[in-house]
């Protein structure tokens, strides 16, 4: 890691090989749509940001000039957003980690979310992420591998929440399995379970105007092409339970479970996604490069189905809310990973905003990350 930090002070690295297909996405967001296929609206265009091995959650610490970028393997990646190649490099800056999969920046500090535990690392510069240590703020977290890899977001209370699945397709749950759990700064020994019944969180966000917390959800697999749906949450009073295990998914009972009263008080998903979608990363949009109607909206990322007849999903679902934070539609915003002779390109997983108002998407099949703008007609 001293030749890293060395490397990105004294000099500017040569771009990456990626391949003819990828030196030709890395020209133009014009050349990315033919490439991969892409669609968007009108006025929308996609490009390749920089290249990242398994890219996931995406974290931007704009005060450092990185984008930190994790893996469900044991590492975390930097991109410098500085660096004005097509393609910037990528860096990897820890090792050696138990699925690193969720990451988050706040005041001078990545926060780092492994399979068992929560840690941070203080990084007041970039030279200081060769000597970055992790403090380990909790290591209570279920160490299972099964959906074992964890999504956290800071909301806007400044509270980090971090999203715990069931370790499991189908069964009981216990402790804090299934969970979402909301870590207070200082009290990072006493997390408090603010959402149960939740079979595996993934994208977690709040609306820029209400503050509200919202959530993705996985369904169950093993219940049909068809069934259960996948889901979008609206955080409500702590301690609330979202339906798992008795439904696999919205109000689809599970099977080992459909013979069991169901507990009262569940709290029904505010999107119905088509089953197996696998919708993942969720983001507020709250930047001003695209048109107007857009700020407040929501873009799911819909990782797409691993064991359906047919496939679907692969692609930026936007998610539509009133001036009240209230749902009133969704329709696609990206397709196009996925093609009509059932081919896959890749694999939408996270969101982030440039301060510019562009966004950044993950994509951990391809090794990607996509860089979304928008220009006036």
């Amino acid at each position: 890691m001293d030749l890293i930090a060395t490397i990105w002070r004294k000099a500017r690295p040569k771009r990456l090989l990626m391949g003819v297909i990828l030196s030709v996405c890395a020209l133009s967001g014009h050349a990315a749509h033919a490439a991969y296929g892409l669609k968007l609206p009108p006025n929308f265009s996609i490009s390749v940001f920089a290249k990242a091995p398994a890219a996931r959650s995406l974290a931007l610490a704009e005060d450092l000039g990185v984008l930190f970028v994790s893996t469900r393997h044991d590492t975390v990646y930097a991109v410098p957003l500085s660096d004005d190649d097509d393609l910037r490099p990528t860096y990897p800056v820890l090792r050696g980690l138990t699925s690193p999969n969720g990451i988050a920046w706040k005041d001078g500090y990545l926060y780092v979310v492994e399979q068992h535990r929560v840690t941070r690392y203080h990084v007041p510069s970039i030279d200081a992420l060769t000597d970055a240590q992790p403090e380990v703020l909790f290591d209570d977290l279920p160490d299972k591998d099964w959906h074992g890899n964890r999504y956290i977001r800071f909301g806007a209370d400044g509270a980090l929440y971090v999203g715990v699945g069931a370790p499991c397709n189908v069964c009981s749950l216990s402790g804090y399995e299934g969970g979402i759990l909301k870590f207070t700064p200082g009290q990072w020994d006493k997390p408090e379970l603010v959402a149960t019944g939740v079979r595996n969180t993934v994208g977690i966000d709040y609306h820029p105007t209400t503050g509200q917390i919202f959530f993705t959800d996985n369904g169950a697999d093993g219940m049909g092409d068809d069934s259960p749906p996948d889901e979008l949450n609206a955080m409500a009073a702590p301690g609330a339970h979202y339906g798992f295990p008795w439904y696999g998914g919205g109000e689809d009972r599970a099977p080992h479970f459909r013979l069991l009263p169901v507990p009262s008080g569940m709290i029904p998903p505010v999107v119905r996604f088509q089953a197996h979608v696998a919708p993942l990363g969720l983001d507020f949009y709250d930047g001003r490069m695209f048109p107007e109607e857009y700020r407040g909206d929501a873009f799911v990322a819909q990782h797409g189905s691993w064991n359906r007849s047919s496939p679907v999903g692969y692609l930026i679902m936007r998610v539509r809310f009133d001036d009240t934070g209230r749902v009133v539609g969704h329709e696609p915003f990206i397709e196009g990973w996925l093609r009509p002779n059932g081919d896959v390109t890749g694999r939408p997983v996270d969101l982030e905003e440039l301060p510019d108002g562009s966004l950044l998407i993950s994509d951990d099949a391809a090794g990607l990350i996509y860089r979304v703008t928008y220009k006036k007609p």
